[in-house]
């Protein structure tokens, strides 16, 4: 079967392009241009160079012996949260960057949940010298204020998204309205594989720099190049998108997205949308997508904020859909759970979101002679206030 992405940007029943008129030039141009861009020689010299030298790639991949010996099977730890920034981000927004600069835009806009990807792109907008404007939910200011900080820091101007549910949701919107309004000089640097087509095939493109690696650092460490199971967080979905990507069409691997359940998937207090949702347009492309019967998007919820969406991108949604991935709901407490499962195992305290793949171990059937990776999309740092509470440190 073919899991790839179409010429009209379909993954399956899933993607497309479904926009406003007056986005239409500016999604358009980036269309068709943005693989001849990509794959220039110039373009990749600079691409991988950034990820070398900036970034720190390639990030290692980790034995978890003391993980791997409490659940009787081998794992191994994708490190991107050992990535500048402390997140996988950094990896796609040094790819849009150095496209925008070759489109020759002057402003970079962007959405945040979390505000890894805020502070990714307020990083390379610092890096090359373009001012930056970062749309942010309200809500998600105050429970990430240390990112927030950081972005600040580095010359970006934070913009509350004060509507909705004041999350991911509504700072997308509010960064498209900015798009719409500035059509000529402003690039929008989408953060997950989400948005209108070519926008979630780029970011995956981007991020499958980390699949790439597990191959080769697999194939080192135990003589092939196929894990039995890749596991990751999904919101949007691009540290999935980055993990699966090279092994998509290998079905010897088993692919595993872990979902917010938030409070429990049945609770109404949830961003589980593979176990609740249908098939519905949001940000400009067609996904599943939790809404009501009569259209309207019901608000996700999540302790995760970069987990907090209520839609996931085309490209899981036609993974999951066919049954190439399986989705596990995880709830806010299993989540705690594993994440101080892996703090005090293997001394990494990852992020919030990343915690929820991890919490998918105890739901597995497991065998002694399996590998998997886990792919560790961020460090713990910005939830330390969260982790905080829940804790009672």
């Amino acid at each position: 079967m073919n899991y790839g992405v179409d010429e009209h940007g379909f993954y399956g029943e899933f993607g497309g392009a479904f926009i406003p008129e007056m986005l239409w030039a500016n999604v358009e141009e980036l269309r068709s241009k943005y693989l001849d861009i990509m794959y220039s020689d110039s373009f990749q010299k600079a691409f991988k160079d950034l990820l070398q030298h900036y970034v720190g790639r390639p990030t290692p991949l980790y034995y978890a012996e003391r993980l791997s010996a409490k659940y009787q099977t081998k794992i191994y730890l994708k490190r991107e949260d050992l990535c500048h920034t402390g997140a996988h981000k950094v990896n796609n927004t040094i790819g849009q960057i150095l496209m925008a600069k070759r489109l020759g835009k002057k402003r970079i806009i962007a959405e945040t949940g979390a505000g890894q990807h805020g502070v990714a792109t307020a990083t390379v907008c610092a890096l090359m010298g373009l001012p930056c404007i970062v749309y942010m939910g309200a809500v998600d200011i105050e429970r990430q204020a240390p990112n927030v900080a950081r972005m600040k820091m580095l010359g970006a101007e934070v913009r509350a998204a004060e509507s909705g549910s004041k999350t991911l949701k509504d700072a997308t919107n509010e960064a498209i309205r900015d798009w719409i309004n500035h059509p000529e000089d402003t690039h929008y640097i989408i953060g997950s594989v989400v948005g209108p087509h070519p926008y979630p095939d780029m970011v995956a493109r981007f991020q499958s720099v980390i699949s790439e690696e597990m191959k080769w650092q697999l194939k080192q460490v135990e003589g092939r190049e196929h894990p039995d199971y890749i596991l990751a967080c999904v919101g949007g979905g691009s540290n999935a998108a980055g993990a699966f990507y090279h092994y998509i069409d290998d079905e010897r691997v088993q692919l595993i997205a872990a979902e917010a359940a938030g409070l429990g998937v049945d609770s109404g207090e949830t961003a589980a949308t593979s176990a609740i949702g249908t098939n519905g347009i949001i940000h400009g492309s067609r996904t599943l997508l939790m809404q009501t019967e009569d259209g309207q998007i019901v608000e996700p919820y999540s302790i995760s904020a970069g987990l907090d969406y209520p839609g996931i991108g085309p490209m899981h949604a036609d993974l999951i859909s066919r049954g190439r991935a399986k989705a596990y709901s995880i709830t806010d407490a299993e989540a705690l759970e594993s994440t101080l499962e892996l703090s005090r195992l293997e001394g990494i305290i990852p992020a919030l979101e990343t915690s929820h793949a991890f919490a998918c171990l105890p739901k597995m059937d497991l065998k002694p002679d399996e590998i998997l990776i886990i792919n560790l999309s961020g460090r713990g740092d910005k939830d330390l206030n969260t982790y905080m509470t829940a804790f009672e440190l």
